[in-house]
């Protein structure tokens, strides 16, 4: 899609993120503004995140990693995943997407999955209604062996 690349501010995301509490159970509130922001601006950088995947990826990655909600991060950053390809016309894949998702951005959060095996599967989901075979075998063998990646510390 080589269309304007549309965004959300800070304060969706909150008010998503209060949705998600109110409905699903947790602790409310906002525990760094500025980790949340860092993220909304930084995917707006086409320097940094020049295509929709990286993006994407950056979002999911950043809002379940960088806990700048007190609760909810990994279903804040499903939510907000899912919210950001519907906003920019990737509605086709977003049940798909919260599908597969659902149990992935748990193994973000335990560090099980790094950004580039993130990305990967983003990619997948915009293109192919499935994951690939070697893919699904990345997955596999990231979640048995458990690796833990320094992600947290790149961009």
């Amino acid at each position: 899609m080589d269309a304007l690349t549309l965004y959300f501010d800070a304060q969706h995301a909150v008010d998503v993120h209060d949705w998600i509490i109110e409905y699903s159970g947790g602790l409310p509130g906002l525990k760094d503004l500025g980790q949340l922001e860092s993220v909304l601006q930084h995917i707006q950088n086409d320097d940094y995140y020049p295509t929709f995947d990286a993006k994407l990826t950056h979002l999911i990655f950043g809002i379940n990693k960088f806990h700048a909600f007190n609760d909810g991060n990994k279903r804040s950053s499903l939510t907000l995943g899912a919210y950001f390809l519907t906003l920019n016309g990737y509605d086709y894949c977003v049940p798909q997407f919260v599908l597969q998702m659902e149990n992935i951005v748990v193994e973000i959060a335990k560090g099980t999955i790094g950004r580039e095996l993130l990305q990967r599967m983003v990619v997948s989901l915009i293109e192919d209604d499935d994951f690939p075979e070697e893919l699904k075998l990345d997955l596999l063998d990231a979640m048995t062996h458990g690796h833990i990646t320094d992600d947290l510390n790149e961009g």
